[in-house]
């Protein structure tokens, strides 16, 4: 049995936060428990970008009681004025006398300001209980806070000899049906979905989420320089999600017109011939695009992996094996002379789907050198 300490009331406020992944846009998810005299009177989470935060729930529960109480929350309540009032004033207005928090904000309109408030009213003030946690769920809102950029996570499925199709180009499917769950509760849970313009021509996906409940679609991505994209695909014609095509300069301009005509929104990145990734990256980022799930195939996993735009991967390996020196595998890019130059990944877990393995791993060196964690707030 756990004892009932600062830590099993933070966990209970991370599995409210946790509840909310994929609803608050480029917001934290964030969750808070109010307990007074042993007693959990007030529980709450962010659920949506502009609507209230989650002390203000918890709050609103708590009602009196929350009068010398203790506040758990997993991100440091805010001090400024942004689309809602800051929470540290709505924390010192209803009395509590004790603040537990996970993680600081790195945002810099908060930045330990929120914590500075608090202690400048006599509240007392615990920071950094179950942080690992906390900045591991807001790892997507820890990045687009510093650098304005989507945090990318890149999915693929492949066989154990790494191919992601056969050599006539047959996929359906590599993985079992509980892995492609996991992949829907993944795009849920993304604001975007990224694939290649291959993709599209070769498979015709909707590229929507599809769980047993309902779930939020995520915006479509394709990228596309020369604008091959047909104009009968599902992602122009289906209006459940929009879609965004990434191009460059030298697209036909009569065809950008027609794909705009259609809804599609066209972003050119770039002169040309190809995309320039890390502008296209950029201008998502601008579109207020946190977060961005790559479901691309070997070459575009492999130009944004050797670009250093890749912040996580998530593969799925099936336990098959297809074999075919022409099948495509999960990356295709010039490669390494030595294996010291690899792509390392660090945080690595393993799970089980069914009869697939999941590995999931953050990748600590870009293949121009830099890490992709420099964002990470410690």
């Amino acid at each position: 049995m756990q004892t009932m300490n600062d830590e099993f009331y933070m966990r209970l406020a991370l599995q409210m936060a946790a509840s909310a992944q994929g609803q608050t846009g480029v917001n934290p998810v964030v969750g808070c428990v109010v307990v007074n005299d042993g007693r959990v009177v007030g529980m709450g989470a962010h659920l949506q970008m502009g609507t209230a935060h989650a002390e203000v729930h918890a709050l609103n529960m708590a009602g009196q009681q929350a009068k010398g109480a203790t506040a758990y929350v997993t991100l440091e309540p805010c001090s400024h004025h942004g689309r809602t009032p800051p929470c540290s004033d709505r924390l010192i207005a209803e009395g509590v006398k004790r603040v537990v928090v996970a993680a600081s904000d790195p945002n810099p309109l908060v930045a330990g300001r929120g914590f500075d408030r608090l202690r400048s009213h006599g509240i007392e003030v615990t920071a950094g209980v179950l942080g690992d946690e906390a900045r591991e769920l807001n790892e997507v809102f820890n990045k687009y806070i510093v650098t304005r950029l989507p945090y990318v996570t890149l999915k693929t499925a492949s066989t154990l000899d790494g191919k992601i199709a056969t050599r006539t180009g047959q996929s359906k499917w590599i993985s079992g049906e509980a892995s492609r769950e996991a992949v829907h509760t993944l795009r849920h849970r993304h604001q975007a979905i990224m694939v290649g313009v291959d993709t599209i021509a070769a498979d015709d996906p909707q590229l929507t989420t599809r769980l047993p409940v309902p779930g939020l679609h995520p915006i479509r991505v394709v990228v596309d320089s020369a604008l091959r994209i047909p104009m009968d695909a599902k992602v122009v014609t289906d209006k459940t999600a929009p879609t965004i095509v990434l191009t460059t300069e030298q697209a036909d301009p009569a065809r950008a017109a027609a794909l705009e005509a259609a809804g599609v929104t066209v972003l050119r990145c770039g002169t040309g011939p190809k995309v320039d990734l890390p502008l296209a990256m950029k201008q998502l980022g601008e579109k207020e695009i946190g977060s961005v799930l790559l479901e691309g195939g070997g070459r575009l996993n492999g130009a944004m992996l050797s670009a250093g735009l890749v912040d996580k991967i998530v593969l799925f390996i099936a336990p098959k094996i297809v074999g075919g020196a022409a099948a495509p595998g999960s990356f295709s890019f010039e490669g390494f002379d030595t294996m010291d130059e690899a792509v390392l990944l660090d945080r690595v877990k393993m799970e089980r789907y069914g009869d697939d393995m999941c590995i999931t791993g953050y990748p600590l060196n870009a293949i121009g050198g830099e890490r992709n964690d420099v964002y990470r707030v410690d």
